[in-house]
């Protein structure tokens, strides 16, 4: 069954000879169509959030068409509602688009203008439909899933090791390119910890001059440099009981990671210009885009601090390698910009989201969630997204190809529940081919059923 075919046409018409021919031409078209003579004997087949498009004549025996939009509108003021008029009608046609009609068709038409004015209601009801069930599994989300969201097999790793480690008392390495949501990560494992109580300290290693780094993690005492006429609790000191979280920790220069080492074997600090340690009980989780390891053996990283804080790795995958999170995020973000801009929440077109599942993502979810500002705000250019993403990315035109490729057969195979033979049949190629391409791009087919079978409504 295609998509088309999965939502419903209502068609009320009390004229046969029209409704006979309607009806015909909608189902040469594909389209799964009901057909009723009045308003009274359609009204119990329509409810909220059923996958259906309504269209409807304007004089009819009984309720009129334009009575039974106010009712529809009431029901589901976004179910799109098509109407039949006469010539005589139109004024009052133009006036039922004010009042929420999604068009108007005047008799006589022709059968093609009558399929393209459904089919397009019927791509509007499915991108409604798809942003409802989304936004509905936003909040049905609770705990670490609402931090980390996604279906991914990848995120789902992410989240099993979170939750793992959230109350193990371990310092953890993160990994990571820019933009994964390091920082995320780092705050979901001290908010599930027995740690929540204490601060979560975050400092950016690499946004500090080499100068201020020790008395930002350790403190000074007054008069331990010039400038300092009062005394500094640090940032280790101010974790204390909490969470101490190191970003790009690659960047600590190799001085200050001496200190930090030794802090962390005597779990006690000394303030600059002090000889008096103070003991520190935190957990220190650090990031980096960059491998320690490898770094430790060029000598760019202190091997000794490395094997300290390497007691437990978390990976986290860039966007480009989970696409099928990425409808879940995006309407999660734009959600959330709608929110802090005050403006309604728009739904995400077919062509944009297309653009949005080829795109690179260099910057990753934190370049996802500016592009769903922008969006919010009106001024997302989708040329822009297409341009960034052959322009900004270092991946070889095979490659981007096959993620694009990738990205189709993914969504595909979202909108069939995991389907391999429905899937097929939607992208109009053998099965046989699909399995092909399913092998070579390594599409996890499995996680998308699993990711489905948890899906509102499916």
């Amino acid at each position: 069954m295609s998509d088309e075919q999965s939502i419903a046409v209502i068609y009320v018409e009390d004229d046969d000879d029209v409704r006979i021919g309607g009806v015909q031409a909608l189902e040469l078209a594909g389209l799964s169509v009901s057909d009723f003579v009045s308003v009274e004997t359609a009204a119990p087949s329509v409810s909220a959030d059923m996958p259906s498009v309504v269209v409807c004549d304007v004089r009819l025996r009984g309720k009129s068409g334009l009575e039974w939009l106010s009712d529809l509108r009431r029901l589901d003021q976004d179910l799109p509602v098509i109407l039949i008029t006469g010539h005589g009608d139109i004024a009052m046609a133009v006036q039922a688009m004010r009042n929420g009609a999604y068009d108007f068709i005047e008799k006589p038409c022709s059968s093609e203008q009558l399929v393209s004015v459904v089919r397009r209601a019927i791509e509007k009801r499915r991108l409604t439909l798809e942003v409802r069930s989304l936004r509905s599994a936003l909040s049905d989300r609770q705990g670490i899933e609402a931090s980390l969201l996604g279906r991914s097999p990848q995120i789902q790793e992410v989240r099993r090791l979170v939750s793992t480690l959230a109350s193990a008392n371990v310092d953890v390495t993160i990994y990571g390119e820019t933009g994964t949501g390091k920082d995320v990560v780092a705050r979901c494992l001290h908010n599930h910890s027995g740690r929540r109580g204490g601060h979560y300290v975050p400092v950016n290693c690499g946004g500090l001059p080499e100068s201020l780094v020790e008395s930002e993690l350790f403190g000074h005492e007054v008069g331990a440099f010039t400038g300092a006429t009062r005394q500094r609790v640090g940032k280790i000191e101010y974790a204390n009981a909490g969470t101490l979280f190191l970003d790009e920790i690659e960047s600590m220069p190799l001085s200050v990671q001496v200190k930090l080492l030794r802090s962390l074997q005597e779990r006690s600090i000394e303030r600059v210009g002090s000889n008096k340690p103070i003991a520190v009980d935190c957990r220190v989780v650090a990031a980096s885009k960059a491998n320690l390891l490898e770094l430790s053996e060029k000598r760019l990283f202190r091997a000794d601090l490395y094997y300290r804080l390497g007691v437990a790795f978390i990976e986290l995958p860039p966007l480009r390698e989970r696409r099928e999170d990425i409808p879940l995020l995006f309407e999660h973000f734009t959600l959330d910009a709608a929110r802090r801009f005050e403006r309604d929440a728009p739904i995400l077109d077919e062509h944009t989201k297309s653009l949005l599942m080829a795109h690179s993502w260099p910057g990753n979810v934190r370049e996802l969630r500016n592009v769903a500002d922008r969006f919010v705000l009106g001024v997302l250019d989708g040329r822009a997204i297409n341009k960034s993403s052959v322009g900004m990315s270092d991946v070889s035109l095979p490659r981007q190809l096959e993620n694009i490729e990738r990205s189709i057969i993914e969504d595909a195979l979202r909108r069939k529940q995991g389907d391999v033979q429905a899937t097929a049949a939607l992208l109009s190629i053998p099965k046989q081919t699909l399995y092909d391409k399913i092998k070579r791009l390594a599409v996890n087919v499995d996680g998308i059923r699993e990711g489905s079978a948890v899906r509102p409504g499916s």
